[in-house]
């Protein structure tokens, strides 16, 4: 069977989406087509599928502030809209598929929908972050919940709330995933200086979060405590404060035994979530943290406490957990991290074996 897979970003772009779809799709790239329809400039980066890239008129660029963001954005909606819908059904045409599997992220989510219904194609449709705060719409959403032959959902908690709001439908838990030889059994001992990790880009909401994390760090250094914090893809964060601590910088990659290398070597592995936003935080689950849950060190959670990540570390007792902007409690955290992490590490590989295993989900997706 062949698969055109339909989402507003690249598959190899930096971010959480691309990372599920891309793992979902290793091994199997040759059965997939990639069509993307992207609203904003980027640097084209290639992978082994191939993918056929749409750009809205009037695109936006990097250089444009808000007010001009906005006005594109609106000219995007209300005027390019019709057009832009018609050039993906013209192109979906010409690309050999049995199966669309589409991601409902964007105002153009649903853009295949008609297509699919009219040529009797199957219709996948993975929802990773609630409408609300992936820029679609409950309209949308709805239309793809009822149409779609299968409904892949990022979490229980999102398709529990889809079921309560669009209407009862069959829904399967699919995700990011760990192979076997990414689950690694728990560091014994800390390294001088202390390592903490934190992969991705750091978006405007999280900046008081690490506020925080350079106030508590600073402390402890005054405290005798070394700490070596190593940020991977993340832009340069300057605050008025200097810094006790030292900060290793690295860009953004693909290498995933380059990741995987450096995300073991670490003794907390941090996880911020961003206070600002509940219907991400409750419904969604991050890439980044099943990561962790297979590296060798420990998993400090930084957010909201009724989140569905902090659900599942919570309950699993797989992380410690500070649940505000406090630095003191956030060093008292840290400390209790140092001082007792083998029983947490443990209790992550138990839920990554059992809840994240790469070969399951990858079997589940493909079953048919």
């Amino acid at each position: 069977m062949k698969i055109l897979s339909f989402q507003p970003f690249s598959l190899y772009a930096n971010g959480g989406g691309s990372r599920i779809l891309r793992r979902l799709y290793e091994g199997n790239e040759e059965h997939v087509h990639s069509l993307v329809v992207k609203t904003y400039s980027s640097k084209k980066t290639e992978g082994a599928i191939t993918e056929t890239i749409i750009l809205v008129s009037p695109i936006l660029k990097p250089w444009m502030k808000w007010h001009l963001r906005n006005i594109t954005l609106w000219y995007q909606k209300h005027f390019s809209y019709s057009c832009t819908i018609k050039r993906l059904q013209t192109i979906a045409v010409s690309i050999p598929h049995d199966i669309i599997h589409a991601t409902d992220h964007g105002i153009y989510s649903a853009a295949l929908c008609d297509y699919a219904k009219q040529n009797n194609k199957q219709l996948w449709v993975s929802f990773h972050d609630h409408f609300k705060t992936s820029g679609g719409s409950e309209e949308s959403t709805k239309k793809l919940w009822h149409q779609a032959s299968r409904r892949l959902l990022i979490s229980n908690e999102l398709g529990r709330e889809y079921c309560r709001l669009l209407g009862n439908k069959d829904f399967q838990i699919i995700t990011d995933g760990l192979k076997e030889t990414e689950i690694i059994a728990p560091k014994l001992k800390l390294n001088d200086p202390i390592s903490i990790y934190f992969a991705g880009l750091l978006h405007i909401d999280y900046v008081p979060l690490f506020q925080v994390l350079f106030h508590a760090l600073n402390e402890l250094s005054t405290m005798g405590y070394r700490f070596n914090l190593i940020l991977r893809g993340t832009q340069h964060i300057t605050f008025p404060k200097k810094e006790l601590f030292s900060i290793v910088y690295k860009p953004f990659t693909l290498n995933e035994e380059e990741l995987k290398e450096e995300m073991h070597k670490a003794d907390i592995l941090y996880l911020p979530i961003k206070f600002s936003d509940n219907y991400f935080y409750q419904y969604s689950l991050s890439t980044k943290m099943i990561g962790y849950l297979g590296a060798p060190g420990a998993i400090l959670y930084h957010g909201p406490e009724d989140s569905a990540a902090n659900f599942l570390l919570s309950t699993s007792d797989s992380a410690i957990g500070c649940h505000n902007l406090d630095s003191q409690t956030l060093l008292k955290k840290i400390l209790l991290l140092i001082d007792n992490n083998l029983s947490i590490i443990s209790n992550a590989k138990h839920i990554a074996i059992n809840r994240f295993s790469m070969d399951k989900i990858k079997n589940l997706f493909w079953e048919l």
